[in-house]
């Protein structure tokens, strides 16, 4: 309609992620590199190298990712941090499968926490898509819902299953699906069990800075996930409260994960970005 075709080479993808990251970033994202350097110095390689996609979760955006985005600049690497509109598995994975299709070449995509939901979906069939790294975040197999992997984890969402105002605000939007309402999650709830390890002016700063997930994503089943027929790579964070360790455990092991476990909250991608980012470079290298 605009005349601009949605395939667009590599390095107008990039650039118009890199203009993506400054607006949605903003002052969170660090103005020089994670190692001291005035700009990346792209390896040996570098063209054959994939991108990296980072994708967020549920009650975040892509600041969230702002640590690892940085350090992966520095490493050379090609970093897109995709839009998540948090309407559900379905809204959702269609939309970064849309966003997926416009970037030429190999592609690591990593997830957090909701996140992983998304990528699972929306990753099958596209085989620009060379590997999946699930940081603190649901792999779901097909048929499953966030209700059915959250039920009897011991997760701090587990008591929104039968009374969901004892953990969520709930808020009405525009063209809601009967039932549903947005949830954002009670500020004394996020900040101790999303944001347990973080210091207590940041964990209060995120509380009251949410983006809202629609209510009815937790009953959408998944379809057949990616993690089926692509290697996994994970970072499990051993003081998780949202999706507790031995949840994440069973669900990284039936997908066949090389698995990191860090000392860290469900916010490790925050509090941990230099073990995360290991992680995804070890995915990108593996499978460059």
């Amino acid at each position: 309609m605009l005349g601009i075709s949605l395939r667009r080479p590599k390095t107008i993808a990039a650039t118009i992620a890199a203009a993506t990251l400054v607006t949605v970033l903003g002052s969170a994202a660090p103005h020089v590199y994670a190692d001291g350097g005035g700009k990346p110095s792209p390896d040996r390689g570098h063209d054959s190298r994939p991108t990296i996609v980072l994708v967020h979760g549920a009650w975040a955006e892509g600041s969230s990712w702002s640590g690892e985005v940085s350090r992966l600049q520095a490493r050379g690497f090609d970093v897109q941090v995709a839009p998540q509109p948090n309407r559900g598995p379905s809204i959702d994975s269609g939309y970064l499968k849309d966003f997926l299709s416009t970037i030429e070449g190999p592609i690591v995509l990593a997830a957090h926490s909701y996140g992983g939901f998304v990528v699972s979906d929306a990753a099958t069939g596209n085989n620009n898509v060379k590997a999946l790294v699930f940081v603190d975040a649901f792999a779901p197999d097909k048929g499953e819902t966030l209700e059915e992997l959250t039920a009897g984890s011991g997760s701090i969402l587990e008591p929104a299953l039968t009374d969901p105002t004892s953990v969520f605000k709930l808020v009405p939007f525009p063209g809601a699906p009967e039932g549903a309402a947005d949830t954002y999650v009670l500020p004394k709830i996020f900040i101790s069990g999303f944001a347990n390890g973080l210091p207590r002016r940041q964990a209060e700063v995120l509380a009251v800075s949410q983006s809202a997930l629609a209510s009815n994503a937790l009953g959408v089943p998944a379809t057949e996930p990616a993690w089926k027929t692509l290697p996994v790579w994970a970072v499990i964070g051993t003081e998780d409260r949202v999706i507790p360790p031995a949840r994440q455990e069973e669900m990284m092991e039936r997908a066949g994960a090389d698995i990191t476990r860090i000392d860290a909250g469900h916010l490790g991608l925050i509090s941990h970005p230099d073990e995360v980012t290991k992680v995804i470079v070890e995915a990108a290298r593996t499978t460059a």
